[in-house]
């Protein structure tokens, strides 16, 4: 028996666009994209919007035709101007390869999607759309992708299909690991070197540290987030890193965030960005450690409280926006 479309999922916002306004036949489609849920567009979106920002806000090594390494400054390679088309085509992939990804995954996670109170009223497992037909929306969406991603230059074009393998393999991680939020930290920050590599066409160890440290800020905010589902995970045997570190998840979520500013730190550091950006970081590590301090147990004191957990979770766009308009800032002052 299928669930009906109109009854918004655990995890949305009782007042989302696609419960209030969306037709009824669209919303099982839109949901399979979490187009109800923004905050994990969000979440892919910002670490290309970083990528791009903290190219264009140091200085960088290329070769000249006579293999002789030259510095090419921020000014040298975008003429002054912020690549503002690129971030929008870094926006719409991110919503069109979400989507992707997301039916994949729940194409994966049927069974499992089926035993969990928070997952199991999703398109697939209620009924509202069939195992096959989310595969074809994936496949589809993926393909928009590419004639997106075409236009971003070879390396970047090499790095997005490279992606493909993290996509893909993300759904079986929490079968194999207790740590498949470190994988989904590969990947949703695999955009990052991805943006980086649209305006320079090489990779630098700074922008490999700062993607590095996003990797933590992910394997951070997503134990935060598995805190929902750690009991059902118990009963039906799915690993994550909220269940790994039990009652540590505040001291291992410390750490995450810890790293996370330490390893962008070093990366803008190597990158020669000025004290403005840094700045910037304080920010961002305050509001890291407001989340950790708002991490608390339920009611009865033998489990975590989901709600404020989904909160605290939501809460990281606000930490991916802090780190983007730092970067931002650096670029804009440095045309002073």
């Amino acid at each position: 028996m299928k669930t009906p479309a109109h009854a918004p999922l655990p995890d949305a916002a009782k007042l989302n666009w696609v419960d209030r306004y969306a037709p009824a036949k669209l919303q099982p489609w839109l949901k399979l994209g979490r187009l109800d849920r923004p905050i994990g567009i969000w979440l892919l979106f910002l670490p290309g919007a970083m990528g791009l920002a903290f190219a264009i806000a140091h200085p960088f090594f290329t070769l000249n035709n006579n293999g002789i390494a030259a510095v090419l400054s921020p000014q040298d390679v975008l003429r002054n101007h912020f690549p503002w088309y690129k971030l929008l085509l870094f926006a719409i992939g991110s919503v069109l390869m979400r989507a992707a990804g997301c039916a994949f995954n729940d194409f994966v996670d049927r069974d499992i999607d089926a035993k969990v109170e928070r997952t199991r009223s999703r398109p697939i497992p209620a009924g509202q759309i069939k195992p096959k037909q989310a595969i074809s929306f994936a496949a589809a969406c993926s393909l928009i992708s590419f004639l997106i991603l075409i236009q971003l230059g070879l390396v970047t074009i090499l790095l997005g299909v490279g992606s493909l393998l993290l996509v893909a393999g993300y759904p079986f991680m929490k079968r194999i690991t207790w740590w498949p939020q470190a994988w989904l930290g590969l990947t949703f920050n695999w955009g990052f070197l991805m943006g980086y590599a649209t305006i320079t066409g090489t990779l630098t160890l700074p922008a490999i540290l700062f993607y590095a440290g996003l990797i933590f800020w992910t394997l951070g905010y997503d134990t935060i987030y598995a805190l929902q589902d750690i009991e059902d995970d118990a009963m039906i045997g799915v690993k994550s890193s909220a269940r790994a570190l039990g009652k540590n998840t505040v001291n291992g979520v410390s750490i995450f965030y810890g790293m996370a500013s330490a390893l962008t730190g070093v990366a803008a550091y190597y990158a020669n960005l000025p004290g403005l950006f840094f700045g910037g970081l304080l920010l961002v590590t305050a509001h890291l450690f407001w989340q950790v301090v708002r991490l608390r147990p339920n009611a009865n004191g033998d489990g975590w409280d989901s709600a404020q957990a989904l909160k605290l979770f939501k809460s990281n766009h606000t930490t991916g926006l802090i780190w983007f308009f730092s970067l931002l800032a650096v670029h804009f002052t440095s045309l002073l």
